[in-house]
């Protein structure tokens, strides 16, 4: 009998430190500033089902779309710095918005620190096969003469799919009328329907439905044909020389307060994630390409986008 009752005394004594090494394993959280269906919210649940398997985890993926791809980034960047706590953050958020007066003041480089860059995605410009603007002249001829100009639809305000229409109304003094979307899919489904003419999206979400032919593809807004889908002319190969709203891209960051032993180790476990041939032949799915930069490279190819976008954002129109 006592040692029954000394094995059940143990028993408890090691149940409070049990149900906190339990507690402690909470999920890791990957925020994504977009909807599902785009680029952002495949390459974070590709990252999930990844670091899930090699840490042992359970991995959520939070969409919280909204306040120009910042919203979900805002709610990252007020958690732990433990580790625990990633965000999928495009090219807008990271290198755009600070610099619009407009924003909603948020820093991203400041309240959050670069962990690695994972994707450069082909933006494509893209119309109904339906209507008659097949092409990047037409469209142009039209945003110029038609009263109201050619309204398009975009996965956001002052994202580098917005920004590249901006540049290519500077070019060429077209009237082109934004709508922004929360995410790349809803606005591609917005053209599908016709409630909208043209979206300027990136290639993810376009890709099968121009592969379908339900889609029209006017143009990538690279200097350069997009690897992933050679096929698409550019802008300035449709009849607008010298165009390049560039391509997008994609990293992954973590709370400004994470220690940097913890971002580098995270970094680390990106790099292998992302040099898997298996997760290489599943990123080329999502019509993207394969970017990879450590914490320290990124940071300073980040702050020298973020001084050319502050440059040239001073020469085009703001809009909401």
């Amino acid at each position: 009998m006592p040692i029954r009752r000394a094995l059940l005394l143990l028993a408890l004594t090691l149940l409070p430190g049990a149900a906190l090494a339990q507690s402690a394993q909470k999920p890791i959280q990957i925020f994504v500033p977009f909807a599902p269906g785009g680029s952002a919210d495949g390459i974070a649940r590709i990252l999930s089902n990844e670091i899930g398997a090699s840490l042992g985890r359970q991995v959520v993926v939070i969409n919280q779309p909204g306040a120009s791809g910042t919203m979900a980034l805002v709610t990252a960047a007020r958690q732990p710095g433990d580790g625990d706590t990633l965000a999928i953050a495009a090219t807008a958020a990271l290198v755009i918005n600070p610099h619009i007066a407009s924003s909603n003041n948020f820093d991203t480089l400041k309240e959050l620190a670069p962990v690695a860059k994972l994707i450069d995605i082909p933006i494509v410009m893209v119309s109904s096969p339906k209507g008659d603007l097949k092409t990047i002249k037409a469209v142009i001829e039209r945003a110029r003469s038609a009263p109201g100009g050619v309204t398009y639809g975009t996965t956001g305000a002052n994202s580098a799919q917005h920004m590249a229409v901006e540049l290519l109304k500077k070019m060429t003094g077209a009237n082109f009328v934004h709508v922004p979307y929360r995410g790349s899919a809803p606005a591609v489904t917005d053209v599908l329907g016709g409630q909208i003419p043209m979206a300027s999206v990136d290639l993810t979400s376009a890709h099968q439905h121009i592969k379908a032919g339900t889609l029209n593809p006017l143009g990538v807004t690279s200097a350069e044909r997009a690897k992933t889908a050679p096929e698409i002319p550019t802008i300035a190969e449709g009849g607008v020389p010298g165009f390049n709203g560039s391509a997008g891209f994609i990293g992954v960051l973590a709370p400004a307060a994470t220690p940097p032993a913890k971002v580098r180790e995270l970094s680390q476990m990106v790099a292998a994630i992302m040099a898997k041939p298996d997760v290489q032949a599943r990123v080329a799915q999502l019509s993207v390409e394969p970017a990879y930069e450590s914490e320290t490279r990124w940071s300073a190819m980040l702050q020298a986008d973020s001084n050319k976008w502050k440059e040239l954002l001073k020469t085009l129109p703001q809009q909401n």
